[in-house]
């Protein structure tokens, strides 16, 4: 099979296209042959050293999220079949060809979306239906705070707040981002150019927000702690304006809020298999109805992994970036 394999840590250059052996499928496991994946954040931090793959998954091949076909299963692997359109999560790999991952982890593709799309949605989507709905407690009539709302998980959380009846209020460093945004069904935007936004949230939802979906961290965070409300729940998803910040401590005992953080990458089988029913039970079905659907700003061949790196680091893009495998 191709893969897209990491020579060395460094930039977009150490991504090489190499032939490697096809893996095959032990007990309980299945082989995808995968027509498309998607790049995210995780993605570069594991091409310049900074996140390993788990122990379960390729060392040197990236990739969080894959949709294609089962092309190979293994003995006890009852509900697939050889020719299933399959999506979801895996712990790294998904530059490549095929994959080979537990049975439980795959949820069905639903009629009529296409790999490139269907590529877009399990790391995105699962993401934020996870950190506001199951850990933020996101409901009807409540306010979320989403930052970074240009960003695929961004464009993901607006249209899950809007399914469910929730308002939302977005932050990102350009109006246009937020027109854009406000298009997926986006309630409030706010331009965050100087990482400034909790005294505009507050003229919009002056009681404070319920939940806060925070993508970008660091500084940030100080923020999110000053718009939230009583009881109110920042869940932390996202580092990318650094691990460190200064809080005020009071404001979260006097507002009793709870700051959270998640990954999805590093979680046990058993909750993988459980955020693969998620993906099949709850996000696929408001998929096929239209209700949410993948924003997509570009699609570029597997062997343009670097070109595709780059471009993310850019922050230019609005949306995923999807790799169709040939």
């Amino acid at each position: 099979m191709r893969a897209i394999v990491i020579r060395e840590p460094g930039g977009p250059e150490v991504l090489e296209l190499r032939e490697l052996p096809t893996p095959t499928p032990t007990r309980g496991e299945v082989r995808v042959r995968i027509r498309a994946t998607a790049v995210n954040r995780a993605d570069l931090l594991q091409r310049m050293g900074a996140y390993p793959a788990p122990p379960d998954s390729p060392r040197d091949i990236p990739g969080l999220e894959y949709a294609g076909e089962i092309d190979c299963v293994g003995e006890g692997t009852p509900g697939v079949n050889v020719g299933d359109r399959v999506f979801g999560l895996a712990g790294g790999g998904t530059y490549a060809e095929q994959l080979v991952v537990p049975a439980g982890t795959v949820a069905k593709i639903p009629d009529g979306v296409s790999f490139t799309d269907a590529a877009a949605i399990p790391e995105a989507f699962l993401t934020a239906y996870d950190a506001m709905v199951t850990q933020g407690g996101l409901a009807a009539g409540r306010t979320v705070l989403i930052s970074a709302v240009g960003s695929g998980v961004g464009t993901a959380a607006v249209q899950i707040a809007r399914a469910i009846g929730a308002v939302s209020i977005g932050t990102a460093r350009t109006a246009s981002k937020l027109e854009r945004a406000k298009q997926l069904g986006l309630d409030e935007g706010i331009v965050a150019a100087d990482g400034k936004f909790a005294d505009a949230v507050m003229k919009v939802c002056p009681r404070g927000v319920d939940v806060v979906l925070e993508l970008v961290g660091g500084a940030y965070v100080a923020e999110d702690l000053a718009c939230v409300g009583t009881l109110g729940r920042i869940v932390l998803v996202g580092l990318l304006a650094g691990r460190a910040t200064e809080l005020d401590l009071g404001m979260v005992l006097r507002k009793r809020a709870r700051i959270l953080g998640t990954v999805l990458r590093a979680r046990p089988l058993d909750e993988k298999i459980a955020i693969a029913r998620v993906l099949e039970n709850n996000i696929a079905p408001l998929v096929a109805r239209g209700a949410l659907r993948p924003v997509i700003d570009t699609i570029m061949p597997l062997a343009s992994a670097g070109e595709a790196h780059r471009f993310m680091a850019s922050n230019e893009g609005f949306g995923k970036i999807v790799l169709e495998v040939a």
